[in-house]
C-alpha cells in the first residue's frame, strides 16, 4: 500500500470574529504552501459553513488547477475526516498530492446541529458535557479540580502559541470560581467558537521522499455511532466511538498507547479531555481525572482547543498541523523534546462520531 506523508502545514491565528470571509480565511494559511509546491492534485475544504462551491472558489483564489475538489463537512471532526478523505484518494492512486484546508467563522451557520430533537430544550454542547461530567464524577469520583487543571494546563500551553485565540494563563482558582453555566462545567471549562483557518498538505510516497522532515501518517480509525444525542449516550461516562477508532489505528499503526509521544486530543469540554486519556487507553477506565493532574505525556502542546479556540471546521487539520511540526521539530517554544510518535483525537457532536490518528517520523 502506498504510504502518504504531511510534507507542510500553516496555521493562521485564531480570533474571536474578523471581516475575513470564509474563503479569505481559507487562502491564508495556505500561501506558503502553495508558493513552494507546483503541482496539487486535490483541494480538499473543511468547513460548516453553507457557501456553495466554496473548495473550488478557494483553488481559483490560490491559483489552484486540482483534478479533485470537495468540501467536506462534519461538524467538529471535519477536519479530520478531509485528511481521511485525502489520504484515501492517494493511496488509491487518483492523485499523488492534496491540500487540506480547514476553515471557520465563528457564527457559521452549519455550526450546530438543529437537526437532532433528542435534545430537547438543551441543545446546546455545554449541557452534553455537564452530563458527561455528572456522569464521570458520580462513577469514578472525579472532581471539578481536576477539570480545572485540564483547563490551566492548556490555557498555559496556549501562552507559547502565537496563533491561539487565548495566551494568557489561568489558575486552578479562576478556573473554579468562573462563572457556572451548566452545573458542573464552568466557564473556563469550555471552549469557544471562533474565526480560523489550518492547512495541511499531503503527497504520495514517492513524492514525499524529496522534501525535507515529512510525517508520515501510520494509522486512521475512525467511528461513527449516530448523529443524535440519543444514539451516542449509552454510557455517559466514556466514548464507544473513540475507543472503536483508537483500538483501529492502534493495530493500523503498530503502536501502543505507551508508543504515544504527544497527542492532540479533543478538548471542547475539559471533561472530554479526561474521558479521552481513557478512552485513549493512557488512563486507566475512572483514572483520568487523577492522570490529568500528572502529566505524564505532552497533551495539547499548542493549548488545545480550550487554549487556541474552536473553528469547527478547521480544528481538526489544526490539530493534525500541531502534531506534524512537533515531529519535525518546528514548533518553536512549545516544543515537545524527542518525539517520535504523535495521535490525533478528534470528536464531533457529543463524541456521536470520532477520528483518531497517528502519525509518525522516520527512526
Amino acid at each position: 500500500m502506498r504510504r502518504v506523508a504531511i510534507a507542510a502545514s500553516q496555521t493562521a491565528r485564531f480570533t474571536k470574529t474578523s471581516e475575513k470571509s470564509i474563503f479569505e480565511l481559507a487562502c491564508e494559511p495556505c500561501i506558503d504552501i502553495v508558493k513552494s509546491v507546483r503541482d496539487i492534485d486535490a483541494v480538499l475544504l473543511s468547513t460548516c459553513s453553507t457557501e456553495q462551491y466554496s473548495s473550488t472558489i478557494v483553488s481559483e483564489m490560490l491559483g489552484i488547477k486540482p483534478k479533485i475538489s470537495h468540501r467536506i463537512d462534519n461538524l467538529c471532526n471535519s477536519g479530520t475526516n478531509a485528511i481521511a478523505s485525502a489520504y484515501s484518494m492517494i493511496v488509491a492512486g487518483l492523485c499523488d498530492s492534496a491540500l487540506v484546508i480547514g476553515a471557520e467563522k465563528s457564527d457559521s451557520k452549519g455550526n450546530r446541529l438543529v437537526w437532532d430533537i433528542t435534545r430537547g430544550s438543551f441543545n446546546f454542547p455545554v449541557h452534553w458535557a455537564a452530563m458527561f461530567a455528572k456522569a464521570h464524577m458520580g462513577r469514578f469520583g472525579t472532581t471539578e479540580q481536576q477539570m480545572a487543571a485540564v483547563s490551566v494546563k492548556n490555557r498555559k500551553n496556549a501562552a507559547k502559541n502565537p496563533n491561539a485565540l487565548f495566551r494568557k494563563p489561568v489558575s486552578l482558582e479562576e478556573v473554579m470560581s468562573s462563572r457556572r453555566i451548566a452545573d458542573p462545567i464552568k466557564l473556563l471549562d469550555c471552549s469557544l467558537a471562533c474565526d480560523g483557518a489550518s492547512a495541511v498538505l499531503l503527497l504520495s510516497e514517492e513524492r514525499a521522499k524529496k522534501v525535507e522532515n515529512p510525517v508520515w501518517i501510520n494509522g486512521i480509525g475512525q467511528q461513527t455511532n449516530s448523529a443524535s444525542f440519543a444514539g451516542a449516550a449509552e454510557n455517559l461516562s466514556a466514548l464507544e466511538t473513540a475507543s472503536r477508532a483508537a483500538h483501529d489505528v492502534y493495530r493500523m499503526a503498530g503502536v501502543r498507547p505507551s508508543d504515544i509521544d504527544v497527542a492532540e486530543v479533543h478538548d471542547a469540554f475539559t471533561i472530554l479531555e479526561i474521558m479521552a486519556y481513557e478512552d485513549l487507553g493512557f488512563a486507566k477506565k475512572g483514572e483520568g481525572g487523577k492522570y490529568a493532574e500528572k502529566n505524564e505525556i505532552a497533551v495539547n502542546p499548542r493549548g488545545g482547543i480550550l487554549g487556541c479556540g474552536h473553528p469547527i471546521g478547521a480544528t481538526g487539520v489544526s490539530q493534525v498541523s500541531e502534531i506534524a511540526c512537533q515531529l519535525a521539530g518546528t514548533a518553536g517554544k512549545r516544543q515537545v523534546k524527542d518525539c517520535r510518535t504523535g495521535l490525533v483525537h478528534n470528536l464531533a457532536a457529543a463524541g456521536s462520531s470520532a477520528t483518531v490518528m497517528v502519525l509518525g517520523v522516520q527512526k
